[in-house]
């Protein structure tokens, strides 16, 4: 047992304490000079001034870690005398040793001198104790609240909100977790934001503290954020109706009575996520200062009122809510940036309400919804036309119908517009999520589509594209496609990659940039299934993978070369060069389950 108070080893009748001493001035100096960084240099006099900042921290490591941390950069005299005069002045008895914490605590969140950051910083106090916070969410809440604020670009407010959680970890105020997806509290420090956070009763703050009820008397008119997450409350009473004209950020766990809502009028971040509310309070559609709400995960939510008056709402999620049709008035959301959801129990999406949306940045149509522990398939198809309407899109996701929907989609897009992430489905799929192990932040996947060339698939697309995963075409050839990775899978009517006939129409004396660069960037080739091909590459590509790392085929029972070819149109593309290539990056060729002896190379 680890305690910070005698008191409670008393209480525990513990016979063995053992009590751990502060650090020494020396082992003090040394662990802040070890933060503050060995190679700075001090100046005798700001040396003098950082060993009695050193000596204020009373042995204490985590206060000098994050004195350390505050100070790191700071030349001037002025500023160090200033900070040693903050500290002195902020004095408490010395043999409260949480207390003395808590003041060097708060000398550190004093001097980040930034009130955004400030804010950021206390914002993470709302989530329960020793909480692996997720970095990305944690981003989108700090947008949703105006703490970063607007930019030209979501991409340039995530690297904003990036930058904040990446200050806050340098003066040692949050720990970075793993490879840094997620932020943690140490509980010394949560309990020092908890208590700015409580000043003059500004806010409630009980997450993780396994409440079964809520307590009318701490719902005071000052209030300006609430977190009851991670909670056992199970339902608020119908006669519960806070007066809080100030709460701005509401994060919730239960089941809510209409009349709860009706007197948060200045409500603007709202999370109900992953409760079991059924129905959607209809007093939330008159919370017209909203500008996040936040159904995640709620797995029996059938139905939510209107949104028609929720006109300045940024933000909705609304992923994995199993909604019965979609909600009334989205076409009235104007100032929508950011739309995630699945189809309501509907096969498409509604027309007319994506042109409306004209700021959108981020749209995620989600196909898959979790049900316990069933995934329920059910693909939504949205109109071409309309996505390629948004002209402010940074990161989509989302399901067309066929191939001249997707051709749509690029035809009516901005041109000079990149997406900073995408994930586009053509076509019908099986076997989708259980046999496709997704990564690339770039994908395109090509379902059962009805061809409109002759027996050719032209894919058409950025040239930025990472991964292109083509499952049940029924064509003969793919052209025209420049993927960082590439994967064929059970396309049964497929002859060959690609066609010479896409590069030209009469023989070349020898490879030249006319072909585009074609597959130029191409690292990794993963071909599952063609029951057709014969060959994988024709030798006219050969000059341009240069970059190819892997080749995996797999189940072809028809092939015959993996890069070769016999026609006397390839060998004349190819000219006198065509005994003689490399493929200088190749590091793995794996070949499996093949009806006869595949020639690898001819």
């Amino acid at each position: 047992m680890t305690t910070r108070s005698e008191a409670v080893c008393r209480q525990m009748n513990s016979k063995n304490n053992v009590r751990v001493k502060p650090l020494s001035n020396e082992d003090a100096w040394k662990l802040f000079m070890e933060v503050l960084g060995h190679d700075r240099s001090l100046s005798p006099q700001v040396e003098q001034v950082a060993r009695d900042i050193t000596r204020e921290c009373a042995g204490l490591p985590l206060g000098i870690k994050t004195i350390a941390g505050i100070m790191k950069g700071v030349d001037g005299m002025h500023e160090w005398s200033d900070a040693l005069e903050d500290l002195k002045q902020s004095k408490v008895p010395q043999d409260e040793v949480e207390e003395k914490v808590f003041r060097i605590l708060r000398f550190s969140y004093t001097h980040l001198n930034d009130e955004d950051l400030q804010q950021c910083f206390l914002f993470c106090g709302l989530f329960p104790e020793d909480f692996k916070i997720p970095r990305e969410d944690l981003i989108d809440y700090l947008i949703d609240k105006g703490v970063v604020k607007r930019q030209k670009s979501r991409e340039a407010e995530i690297n904003k909100g990036h930058t904040m959680l990446d200050r806050l970890e340098k003066v040692c105020l949050l720990e970075i977790l793993g490879g840094g997806d997620h932020v943690k509290m140490h509980d010394l420090i949560r309990d020092m934001a908890i208590q700015i956070l409580e000043e003059n009763s500004q806010a409630v703050v009980k997450a993780g503290e396994q409440l079964k009820e809520l307590s009318d008397a701490e719902w005071s008119e000052k209030l300006q954020s609430v977190s009851l997450m991670h909670n056992q409350i199970k339902e608020i009473h119908s006669g519960h109706s806070p007066r809080c004209p100030n709460l701005s950020t509401l994060f919730l766990l239960g089941i809510y009575a209409d009349s709860f809502f009706k007197q948060l009028h200045g409500l603007k971040v709202l999370d109900l996520s992953r409760t079991n509310i059924e129905c959607l309070p209809d007093s939330v559609s008159d919370l017209e200062g909203l500008t996040s709400l936040l159904l995640r995960h709620c797995e029996r939510l059938s139905h939510i009122p209107s949104l028609k008056k929720l006109r300045l709402l940024k933000r909705l999620d609304l992923s994995n809510a199993p909604l019965k049709k979609f909600p009334h008035g989205m076409e009235c959301l104007s100032s929508l940036r950011y739309l995630r959801m699945n189809g309501c129990g509907e096969n498409k999406f509604p027309g007319g309400i994506l042109p409306k949306l004209c700021d959108l940045q981020v749209f995620i149509l989600e196909a898959w919804i979790e049900n316990g522990d069933i995934d329920i398939y059910a693909p939504v198809t949205v109109e071409g036309k309309e996505v390629g309407c948004l002209r402010k899109l940074e990161s989509l996701e989302c399901h067309f119908k066929d191939q001249s929907n997707y051709l749509e989609y690029l035809k009516f897009r901005d041109a000079t517009q990149t997406l900073r992430t995408y994930k586009i489905v053509v076509g019908q799929l099986s076997r989708w999520k259980s046999r496709y192990n997704i990564s690339g932040s770039k994908l395109v996947v090509l379902g059962n589509l009805n061809i409109i060339r002759d027996g050719d698939f032209l894919v058409f697309s950025s040239s930025d594209i990472q991964q292109l995963i083509c499952d049940c075409i029924d064509a003969r050839s793919i052209g025209d496609v420049l993927p960082l990775k590439y994967r064929l899978s059970s396309c049964n009517s497929m002859e060959s990659l690609v066609s010479t006939s896409w590069f030209c129409s009469a023989p070349l004396p020898q490879p030249s940039p006319s072909y585009n660069g074609i597959f130029s960037a191409l690292k990794l080739l993963s071909c599952y299934g063609c029951k057709s091909m014969k060959k994988l590459f024709p030798p006219v590509l050969l000059p341009n993978l240069v970059n190819l790392e892997e080749i995996e085929v797999e189940d072809c029972e028809k092939m015959e070369e993996i890069i070769g070819g016999t026609s006397s149109d390839e060998e004349g593309a190819i000219g006198e060069e065509s005994n003689e290539f490399k493929l200088p990056k190749l590091k793995n060729l794996m070949l499996l389950r093949f009806a006869s002896a595949v020639t690898a190379f001819n």
